[in-house]
């Protein structure tokens, strides 16, 4: 009910403006900007593997938080059952501060987004039951999952970088409809979470996303592009066995904090450069680049017909002129189509009120302010449309005929 309540606030905020990266990413906003549509625009770049470790993360970082907090509930602090993961926090500093009792002037990260920020209901419910599926699905089942449960989770928004962005070193591909990642939505409640299954969060992550291609273990490596300094080149560990060593127990203290340079570094790459393209195409059209395509072409051939047939009429001299009259029809299918292709934007959808998610699929659009935005836009196609109908039809109207 507080979700729900938080949501609609958040709406009445947007009514004057779009959503920042942040409510997106938080599942605060609705159709066609939300983070259904994002994941599905990511696709369509072949960079929505930076998404998934995005999310995989985030979701590494709730099974650590849910771990620590365990620890608490059972009558023990982080200092006495983890001292080495203490230590190392103690002096780098870490995100789960607050989480596992350490004073804010000890070094502790600082996280400028809470939980109410960047976590939903349904992220909150995702740390109770045990998930089966492990088939690859599209979009991303993170994005859809729901399940039962208790736990809370926070994530930081990271601070601004000077590196350079990239969200994907392939080339980006109109059909890219690849599987998502195919890493468990639902942390796995079934017993207590020791370090063994952060050890084995961390090792998933690793092979997946940051391991070079043919690296052993890495079955389904889908690499993302990162900077030199931020790239891991090895994973010492063993989700198989418990670290002895003091080097390894070093290492170990290391995997809760491990990911988040990274993942600070893909929010960024994904607000600043995929997010306000995300925008453009959604917030100010309603179709995609296939359909803006086959509009192109479709406009294109009605228009040869319709300008065939209004030159017969004049070198045949059809009478009466008032024939030429029902060359509007051809004329106004051609105009509509190539101005959509050319706006990415059918005023016809927009005035059903429907947005295009996959090519020729539609869903209904919801969020108020985008829904505004698009409708200024069709009235627009639609008096140029008007327009270049009119004009066309009455210069093949007024043109004499000639019998040749």
């Amino acid at each position: 009910m507080d979700d729900e309540h938080r949501r609609d606030d958040g709406v009445e905020s947007r009514r004057n403006r779009l959503p920042s990266f942040t409510e997106v990413l938080s599942r605060r906003t609705r159709p066609p900007v939300d983070l259904f549509m994002f994941y599905l625009f990511l696709q369509r770049e072949g960079a929505e593997d930076v998404l998934d470790f995005w999310l995989d993360v985030q979701q590494h970082e709730n099974l650590c938080r849910a771990y620590f907090k365990d620890v608490r509930k059972s009558g023990r602090t982080i200092k006495e059952d983890w001292p080495e993961y203490w230590d190392y926090a103690r002096r780098r500093g870490s995100i789960y501060g607050t989480v596992v009792g350490m004073n804010p002037h000890m070094g502790t990260k600082r996280s400028t987004a809470s939980t109410q920020d960047l976590m939903s209901d349904q992220d909150r419910q995702n740390l109770a039951t045990v998930d089966n599926e492990k088939a690859g699905r599209s979009p991303s089942p993170r994005i859809m999952s729901t399940s039962p449960g208790t736990h809370t989770a926070v994530a930081s928004e990271p601070p601004r970088s000077t590196t350079p962005f990239s969200l994907s070193g392939r080339t980006p591909t109109l059909f890219n409809m690849r599987r998502a990642s195919r890493a468990p939505t639902i942390i796995p409640r079934s017993a207590a979470i020791t370090r063994l299954d952060l050890i084995a969060s961390a090792e998933r992550i690793y092979f997946r996303y940051l391991s070079p291609a043919g690296t052993v273990g890495s079955t389904e490596n889908h690499e993302i592009y990162l900077p030199p300094a931020l790239r891991v080149h090895t994973f010492p560990l063993n989700s198989n066995h418990e670290p002895k060593t003091a080097n390894e127990m070093s290492l170990m203290a290391q995997i809760p904090d491990m990911f988040h340079a990274q993942k600070e570094y893909c929010f960024r790459a994904m607000e600043q450069d995929a997010f306000p393209r995300f925008l453009r195409a959604k917030a100010f059209g309603n179709l995609t680049p296939v359909s803006a395509l086959v509009r192109l072409i479709v406009g294109l051939i009605v228009l040869w017909v319709g300008l065939a047939v209004g030159f017969s009429l004049i070198f045949l001299d059809v009478q009466p002129k008032s024939k030429r009259f029902f060359l509007f029809l051809p004329y106004a299918v051609a105009i509509l189509f190539l101005v959509s292709h050319q706006y990415e934007l059918d005023p016809i959808l927009v005035f059903l009120g429907q947005s295009e998610s996959t090519p020729f699929r539609t869903l209904r659009i919801r969020e108020p302010y985008v829904k505004k935005l698009l409708v200024g836009r069709a009235l627009w196609v639609s008096t140029l449309v008007a327009a270049c109908t009119v004009a066309l039809t009455m210069i093949f109207w007024a043109v004499p005929g000639h019998r040749l």
